[in-house]
């Protein structure tokens, strides 16, 4: 499976340009809410129509602008699972499952024996959606669509409106059952844990505009913009200017920070992950002094919220000076010897720990 994209949609005040490829398997689409990710999803489907641009599915044109080709939905072999899973509600489990398969289908009957099984739904036939749990309707809808032979596979949100437990165990069956597909899907999320889980390479989309397509991994390690490190799960951030080859000046937090790569005029933020700070009681090496404004006890860990003591007192840095650092409940215990919250402690970051990101 291989797909392209490259789209423009105007809607008001919101403009969505996102350009990217995929080339089978799992590609996400990772943003916050109101960036774009559901209606990228849409004109892809054929739901919505694009103001301008291209898509092609396997080498056929779902949509051209310039050459005025614009497929309907039915014909675009590609399967959309919505949130809700938009089952039929006056329709029993076959019968779902049943408006997927195509009117001549051959051996029609077995096909869609076939597809209920694959997903475990013998005994349910006869049920209707109400009758089902979350897990189950979610089940029906991809076998749905799975039974109209799609070439690519629409995800949008699909664990959103569901607890954590069965959020976990219907993302298990969910990629058992696209590991026997063999299309491509996209998985639209702005969970970085479902992204990291499920996906193999991932697309983020910030304010409507799309960023390069990359490894998972590779956004969790090295992302290259602010927007990725913060869709990634990094909470601290500053701007920055370089001072030298191998080090920055932090403007929100006022010091000097030594990095491990060359710190080009491009890169204008600096991050760190909260688990890669490192409080220690006395001044050393690569550290500066913050005050502890506030401490919260998680259930695993403790979170210390920390003030840099040079961080500007007012102007429009001011805001972001904010420091988190996550550590074990063990490794605070040991900050505090006389059972005493610190007023101030040194934050410690080791330069490889230091991520330089574009805007």
């Amino acid at each position: 499976m291989s797909l392209f994209v490259s789209i423009k949609k105007k809607l008001g005040s919101f403009h969505l340009d996102v350009s990217f490829e995929a080339d089978g398997g799992i590609l996400g689409i990772l943003g916050s809410s109101g960036c774009g990710k559901s209606m990228t999803l849409k004109c892809i489907a054929g739901i919505e129509t694009p103001d301008e641009g291209v898509i092609r599915l396997d080498g056929r044109v779902l949509f051209d602008s310039k050459q005025r080709i614009n497929l309907p939905p039915q014909k675009r072999k590609v399967g959309y699972l919505f949130q809700n899973y938009a089952l039929f509600p006056n329709m029993t489990v076959r019968q779902n499952i049943a408006a997927g398969v195509s009117k001549d289908k051959k051996d029609r009957d077995s096909f869609l024996e076939g597809k209920i099984r694959s997903l475990y739904l013998e005994g349910m036939e006869n049920k209707y959606p109400h009758q089902l749990s979350g897990g189950q309707q979610q089940r029906v809808a991809l076998a749905r669509i799975l039974a109209s032979e799609p070439e690519l596979i629409l995800l949008d949100e699909p664990f959103s409106a569901l607890d954590s437990y069965l959020r976990w165990q219907l993302e298990q069956e969910l990629v058992n059952t696209l590991e026997g597909f063999s299309g491509g899907a996209l998985f639209v999320s702005h969970s970085r844990d479902e992204v990291y889980r499920i996906c193999q390479k991932v697309c983020v989309i910030n304010e409507g505009r799309s960023e390069a397509v990359l490894p998972v991994r590779t956004l969790f390690e090295d992302p290259s913009t602010l927007s990725a490190a913060l869709l990634s799960g990094c909470k601290n951030y500053t701007r920055i200017h370089p001072l030298s080859e191998n080090a920055v000046f932090a403007e929100d937090w006022g010091v000097p920070l030594t990095v491990a790569r060359n710190a080009d005029p491009s890169f204008v933020y600096a991050g760190v992950r909260a688990h890669f700070i490192r409080l220690v009681p006395e001044p050393g090496p690569d550290t500066f002094p913050c005050v502890v404004t506030r401490v919260v006890q998680d259930v695993f860990s403790t979170i210390v919220m920390l003030r840099p003591c040079s961080a500007p007192e007012e102007g429009p840095t001011s805001s972001y000076s904010a420091i988190r650092a996550e550590l074990s409940k063990e490794a605070w215990a040991e900050l505090c010897p006389s059972g005493k919250e610190p007023a101030v402690l040194s934050v410690q970051i080791a330069p490889r720990d230091i991520l330089l990101l574009k805007a």
